[in-house]
């Protein structure tokens, strides 16, 4: 099983199913969601012990957030919601649980044979996002 240390790095968007239809589960505009669809973003993320960062850069837009896992903290997501955050490490996944407005949406980022693996699910849709280490 996957340590939190397996997720450092930086990782390549290589691969995206559904990413355009969890965007619009979300609230997302239809410029943004079509802009949205064809970045290619690079995936940072580094630990210290507990804390958190992941930083996710494209030519549309960097967005970063910091976290103690099992802290609630405020987030501001790529798409600009306010969330309440809180990131879990469990089963080897880092798991981001996002509320807002009554809403709720997951994020787990898992390691699946040597790649970065991004499951996004909110209510009945889910997103698959694969990424490769590039350095």
């Amino acid at each position: 099983m996957a340590s939190i240390k397996d997720l450092e790095g930086k990782w390549r968007l290589t691969e995206s199913q559904g990413f355009e239809e969890y965007m619009k589960e979300l609230g997302v505009g239809l410029a943004l969601r079509k802009m949205g669809a064809m970045a290619k973003p690079d995936c940072i993320i580094t630990c210290d012990g507990n804390n958190i960062t992941v930083k996710t850069e494209s030519t549309l837009k960097t967005t970063q957030f910091s976290c103690t896992l099992g802290e609630k903290f405020d987030e501001t997501t790529a798409d600009g919601r306010k969330t309440q955050t809180v990131c879990t490490f469990k089963d080897g996944a880092l798991v981001q649980h996002q509320n807002w407005d009554g809403k709720e949406s997951t994020i787990t980022r898992r390691i699946k044979d040597g790649k970065l693996v991004v499951d996004c699910v909110m209510n009945n849709v889910t997103c698959t996002r694969v990424y490769e280490k590039v350095e």
